[in-house]
């Protein structure tokens, strides 16, 4: 389930980054090793009295001249509107409003969204009568808080979680395949979401999707139930390009934790991008299952080997994504395009595959026998047994003597294993070690 969106809006040097940071704490600097997986500072979840949310910061824009202002403020507030399921609007209590903080304030007002403002900098409680002027923006009653010492960020995050949405967890549907469609812009998602939409295609209903920026589609297949997520319509024209596509991978993380199965449309005709890269790491790290698909395949002129050449080449540049399988089509003539469904159909299979438990030690023993665990300061690492705790990626506890002697190689060596032995194209593999109790 989706955590919902709250952006932190305002013009530069109010404060943005610090509340973010002071919001999410530590859990910023999580980072992951696995290559190729890229975390995004601009976005963290976080909690507030067991509310679950996604802090979106929208720092960082320079602004360098006076002409550019209104613009920049315009497009950051645009992108937040777009995205947030709730809004903390922060001003500079110190300076009083300022003509950007107006600006910033009427783009919000006709959002209608939700806008909880927070009037930063109040450092001291002598200093409250500040707040006042607030009033004169006409979004509602001010909070004062201070980012950089911590003061009333319980107060502004009462009143932000009193304006999400409260998540329902029994909604979901079992039987239905949630398919995301996401690539970067211009890549063919539109014509592919609505090949897999067309006349033979029993199209249920058209239903908003709950990001804002995706429109949810339900059909069937043979009698089989399926979601498309589309994402085609996600993205604004905008000349500050290069934050827009910061931005993009948030919505395109709303749409990933939704699905069960990811479509990665790449342009076969291009370099695999950074927001490419960027996309799929965010797939494997949320533990969805992936198929890549280079469209555009019709204008690549092919010799023999060409499409195992591109396919070597994809999975050089998405190292991280080596289980996903890849097909090539072309939205333009419909080529392949009919193998899709069929495809999610197979890897939805492996992402919902179980092995039972006397199997899975089987292939453990035999794992172990034809390649020794590590060693370290002359102990070896044991493996006592295993099994299969979770689907949706299938998620493994190996029961060991001491989990500090798991080296990471010969956990890429088990999930090697696990997938000669049992399949498993096209999703993420867990595995969670354990201390076998004495007990």
């Amino acid at each position: 389930m989706i955590n919902p969106i709250v952006a932190i809006v305002g013009r530069p040097n109010v404060g943005k980054s610090t509340l973010f940071n002071q919001l999410v704490g530590a859990r910023i600097s999580i980072v992951d090793d696995r290559p190729g997986v890229t975390r995004d500072r601009i976005y963290a979840d976080t909690e507030w009295l067991d509310n679950k949310m996604t802090l979106v910061d929208t720092g960082g824009i320079d602004v360098h001249s006076q002409d550019q202002l209104v613009t920049q403020m315009k497009e950051q507030a645009n992108v937040a509107i777009d995205i947030a399921d709730a809004i903390i609007f922060l001003v500079d209590g110190k300076e009083g409003i300022t003509p950007a903080d107006q600006e910033v304030a009427n783009l919000l007002r006709r959002a209608q969204k939700p806008i909880v403002l927070g009037i930063n900098k109040i450092d001291a409680p002598h200093e409250e009568e500040m707040l006042y002027e607030f009033y004169n923006l006409g979004m509602g009653e001010p909070i004062s808080i201070s980012a950089s010492h911590k003061r009333g960020l319980g107060d502004l995050l009462d009143a932000v979680v009193a304006h999400l949405p409260k998540l329902d967890y029994d909604e979901e549907d079992e039987d239905v395949i949630k398919v995301a469609v996401l690539g970067k812009p211009n890549v063919g998602k539109s014509s592919i979401v609505n090949c897999l939409l067309g006349e033979d295609r029993v199209i249920v209903s058209d239903i908003p999707g709950t990001t804002r920026d995706a429109i949810d589609t339900p059909f069937v297949v043979n009698g089989k139930k399926y979601v498309i997520i589309d994402t085609a319509g996600i993205r604004r024209k905008s000349r500050i390009s290069e934050d827009l596509e910061r931005y993009s991978v948030i919505r395109a993380l709303s749409a990933i934790r939704r699905c069960d199965i990811a479509l990665l449309v790449i342009d076969a005709t291009e370099e695999v991008t950074e927001q490419d890269t960027k996309i799929g790491g965010l797939i494997h790290e949320e533990g969805k299952g992936c198929i890549m698909i280079m469209n555009k395949w019709d204008l690549i002129e092919k010799e023999t080997n060409t499409m195992n050449q591109y396919r070597k080449r994809l999975l050089n540049d998405l190292s991280f994504l080596q289980y996903a399988p890849s097909l090539f089509t072309s939205a333009l003539t419909g080529q392949r395009l009919d193998r899709i469904i069929e495809m999610v159909d197979e890897v939805y299979a492996k992402c919902t595959f179980r092995i039972s438990t006397g199997v899975l030690n089987d292939c453990i023993a035999d794992a172990v026998a034809f390649s020794e665990p590590p060693t370290d300061k002359g102990r070896r690492l044991k493996i006592y047994y295993g099994t299969q705790v979770s689907i949706k990626p299938p998620t493994f506890v190996l029961f060991v003597n001491d989990p500090a002697l798991m080296h990471f190689s010969y956990i890429r060596y088990l999930e090697n294993q696990f997938r000669k032995s049992f399949g498993l194209e096209g999703t993420p593999i867990r595995f969670i070690v354990r201390q076998r109790s004495n007990g």
